[in-house]
Order: C-alpha cells, then sequence, then structure tokens
C-alpha cells in the first residue's frame, strides 16, 4: 500500500509540475504577444513623425505612450507593461487588466530592477530579451523589446505571473493528494482493525489450546478440546476442520486404548495362566509320583515340593494384588543414604557369590544438605530390591558390577540402578513394564510393572535408560509431594 501510494503521490507531483511548465510556456507566450502588441501600438502611434528624435519625452507625450500601452494590453489578462528609456526610466506604465479596486499606475517596486536590467539587456542586443525567475508558488515571466525612433534608446516591456501554487491545477494536486491520503489510512484502518479482530479471535484459539495442554484431564489426555466458533467465516473454516479432526483423533485414540487394553489384558490373562499352570503341573507330577510309590519317604519330599509350589503361587498372588490394588504412599523423611545402604547390604552376598561388585553413589547435594525426602520407605526399599535382584540374575557367572546411585535435580530425586550384564534386548523394551514380561526364564514379569507403580503412586516415573553397555533403570520422584 506504502509503495503505491507513494508511486501514485509522485505521478500526481509529476503531473503538476508538468502543468506548471505548461502554464509558465503560455505566460511567455503572453508576454511575448503583449510586447509585440506594445512595440505594434508604438508603431501606429509615431508613423509619420515629423520631428527630429525625441532624447527626453515630455509630459503630454508621456501621457500619450500611457494610453498606447494601455490600448496594446487592453485583452492581454494579467499582463502589465510599459515603454522604457535607458536615460529617463518608465516613461509610460500600463496594466489594464488589474483587478484591484482602480487602476494601477506605478510600477512595481519589487520587480523595478529585473525591469530595468531587461530592458538594458534589449537595448544592447537589439533585439527581444526574456527573464523567467521562478519562487515559490509563483513564476515571473519578463520580457522587453527595442523601440525604433523617433524616441531614442526605448524599448517596450511586458510582465505576468504564472501562480504554479494556485490555480485548477494546484487544487487538482491537492484533491488528489488529500484523496490517496485519505484512501491509504482508511484502508490502513480497515485492514488494522480486520487484523486485530482476526489477532484476537486467534489469541482466544491459542488460549483454549494452551488451557487445554495445561488442563488435558478435563477432555482426555492427549485429546483436541472443542472449539467454538468464531464468526468469521475463514477462521470458522479451520475452526470446524480443526475440531473434525480433533473428533477423529479422540475416536481412533479411544479405538487405540481399547485394543491396547484388550491386548494387555491378553497378555496377563496369558503371563497368569503361564504362572499358575507350571506351579499346578508340577504338584500334580509330585501327587501322581507319591501316590503311585509306597515309600514314605517319597510322599513326604512330594508333600514338600507341594507346599513350594503352594508358597510359589501364593507369593505371586500376593505381587498381583499389590500390582491391582493401589494403595496411598505414607510419606515420611527418609534417609536416602541409609536406605541405598541397606538395599546394598541386603543383596550383598547374593551378588559376592556370583563374583558381582555392588557400589553405592550418593550426590554431593544430598549428602550436604539437611532436607530428607518424603517417602514411602517401604514401597521405595521394594522397589530398589526388585531392580537390584534383576541385575543379580541378569549377570552371568564370572563377576560384574552393580551400582545404586541417589541423585537431586531441583524438587526431583533420582534413584539409579545399573549393571554391566548383557542388557534388555530391543524387542522387550516397549513392554518391559508390562506385567508377566520378562527376558528370563524363571521371572514373573512383576517386578518392573510394581515398581513403575509405586512410582506413579508416588508422583514420579520408572523408566530404562539406553546406555552403551549393560541396563540403566531410573526411578524419577518429586522430592516433595505437591
Amino acid at each position: 500500500m506504502l509503495a503505491s501510494a507513494g508511486s501514485t503521490g509522485f505521478l500526481l507531483v509529476e503531473f503538476y509540475r508538468q502543468s506548471a511548465t505548461v502554464q509558465v510556456a503560455q505566460a511567455e507566450t503572453a508576454v511575448a504577444r503583449a510586447c509585440q502588441d506594445i512595440t505594434d501600438r508604438y508603431a501606429f502611434f509615431t508613423a509619420g513623425w515629423a520631428r527630429p528624435a525625441v532624447v527626453d519625452a515630455d509630459p503630454a507625450l508621456k501621457a500619450d505612450l500611457v494610453l498606447v500601452v494601455q490600448s496594446a494590453l487592453a485583452r492581454s489578462l494579467g499582463v502589465e507593461g510599459g515603454i522604457w528609456q535607458a536615460r529617463s526610466g518608465s516613461l509610460a506604465y500600463a496594466y489594464p487588466t488589474y483587478e484591484g479596486t482602480g487602476p494601477k499606475s506605478d510600477l512595481p517596486a519589487a520587480e523595478l530592477s529585473a525591469i530595468s536590467r531587461i530592458n538594458n539587456d534589449a537595448l544592447d542586443s537589439e533585439r527581444p530579451v526574456g527573464l523567467r525567475r521562478a519562487g515559490q508558488s509563483q513564476t515571473l515571466v519578463l520580457q522587453a523589446c527595442p523601440l525604433p525612433p523617433p524616441i531614442r534608446d526605448a524599448t517596450a516591456w511586458a510582465m505576468t505571473r504564472a501562480f504554479t501554487g494556485q490555480g485548477p491545477a494546484f487544487n487538482q494536486l491537492l484533491a488528489g493528494l488529500a484523496l490517496l491520503t485519505v484512501t491509504v489510512l482508511g484502508s490502513a484502518l480497515f485492514l488494522g482493525r480486520l487484523l486485530l479482530i482476526f489477532s484476537r479471535r486467534i489469541a482466544v484459539l491459542e488460549q483454549t489450546l494452551a488451557t487445554h495442554d495445561q488442563n488435558a484431564h478435563e477432555w482426555g489426555k492427549g485429546d483436541l478440546p472443542v472449539l467454538e466458533r468464531t464468526g468469521e467465516r475463514e477462521l470458522d473454516r479451520l475452526v470446524d476442520a480443526l475440531n473434525a479432526t480433533g473428533q477423529r483423533l479422540a475416536d481412533a485414540r479411544r479405538r487405540a486404548s481399547t485394543a491396547e487394553r484388550l491386548a494387555a489384558v491378553g497378555r496377563l490373562l496369558a503371563g497368569m495362566a503361564h504362572e499358575i499352570r507350571n506351579p499346578i503341573a508340577a504338584m500334580r507330577l509330585k501327587a501322581e509320583n507319591a501316590l503311585a510309590s509306597h515309600d514314605p519317604e517319597r510322599g513326604r519330599g512330594a508333600l514338600t515340593a507341594i507346599l513350594d509350589q503352594i508358597a510359589r503361587l501364593d507369593g505371586l498372588l500376593r505381587d498381583l494384588l499389590a500390582l491391582t490394588q493401589h494403595r496411598e504412599p505414607r510419606r515420611e523423611p527418609v534417609d536416602i543414604a541409609s536406605l541405598l545402604s541397606l538395599c546394598a547390604n541386603l543383596h550383598r552376598d547374593l551378588a559376592e557369590a556370583k563374583g558381582i561388585v555392588v557400589e553405592v553413589v550418593i550426590d554431593a547435594a544430598i549428602q550436604a544438605g539437611d532436607e530428607r525426602p518424603c517417602l514411602d520407605a517401604g514401597q521405595i526399599a521394594r522397589c530398589l530390591d526388585n531392580l537390584v535382584l534383576n541385575a543379580i540374575q541378569t549377570i552371568p557367572e564370572g563377576g560384574g558390577t552393580i551400582q545404586l546411585g541417589a541423585f537431586r535435580n531441583g524438587e526431583t530425586l533420582l534413584l539409579r540402578v545399573s549393571d554391566t550384564g548383557p542388557g534388555v534386548r530391543d524387542d522387550l523394551r516397549q513392554h518391559l513394564f508390562e506385567p508377566f514380561v520378562t527376558g528370563r526364564a524363571d521371572g514373573t514379569g512383576l517386578g518392573l510393572a510394581i515398581t513403575r507403580e509405586i512410582a506413579l503412586a508416588h508422583g514420579g516415573d520408572a523408566r530404562l535408560v539406553k546406555t552403551g553397555r549393560g541396563a540403566t533403570f531410573e526411578i524419577e520422584l518429586p522430592w516433595q509431594p505437591s
């Protein structure tokens, strides 16, 4: 808009300048014709002059010359002129078309020097001489013509002004620039208002989406909110498209969630069936063998084995209940260093039997501070026990290292258990924290699932960190409950 307005304004100014040039050219033509008219009337007046050449004109002659000039300029609108003599100055002056209250008989004092100079130039060159002097709002146009005897050293002159700062062209320029200014300002105000309305309504949409991000549970985690229509047709098309997309996304998410839950239930049932079937099969085999044998000692051994399998089933059901029955943590200030040392000492004998070294690393920020995190010590100890036992069972015979670490980052406590074992297979990483997912033949696959549930109950999370060697599990917990 600014470029268009600038170019249009430039064209208007150029047109005006060309019009002003034409006005000056017309003024030059008018004064040239007026100067020639004075010369012709003067020649007619002096025709048949019998007296000798006049050096100084008398008053009667000057009065006659004024009549000559008046008759010559009677039809030249806006042109004034006269007859000039080098020795005496002005012999006659007239401005018959003057629009004042009365006839103008005095020479314009401001242009007197210019009149004198141009007449002298015409007398010296013996030919017509013109002069153009431009001002801010007008251009002065002068022309002088040498006159023949009987008056010696006489010249005729004519003068007019081209008012370039006035008149129709100037008024048209002002009107054009004013219209251009109003158009640009009006367009700018209209576009500004339009953009302001759009920006406000877009800000409302942004606020709605931001509120959704902060309170995602109100619509369903991950789903888009239903946006209200703005009243602007173009924006409403986008709003309708977003709402339709959000609805399709919510439907797809619900279908995926349902399928995922069904798959999880299926894996859970398959794992439970597998974990329960094995002890039952072992107990059945022991019972059948005891019935077939008449040896009392063999029957006693079978009953002992059956009791072991019953204990295994009882532990399995206890883990399942811990996984499915949510219990709020009993929070209290916990000495993290003592908790990790106790866990390491509890499993050190089992680890040393396989040549495994158990290390404890405590962050300096935890050791130096007096503040303790509020946690359920029993539940967190169970998480650490599960991770350490998994690490001991994963590391092969021949030795390795297990490191228990605690680190503080602002208001977050990070518990880390890392080992130098073979690590976790890629096909298990995605479902590692689901029930009955395990990489060991003798594992139940409930330890990691229970660990994550305990971490979530504390407002944190548990995850597997991908490292170059071995496996590293992290439990992220808030230092203080919100």
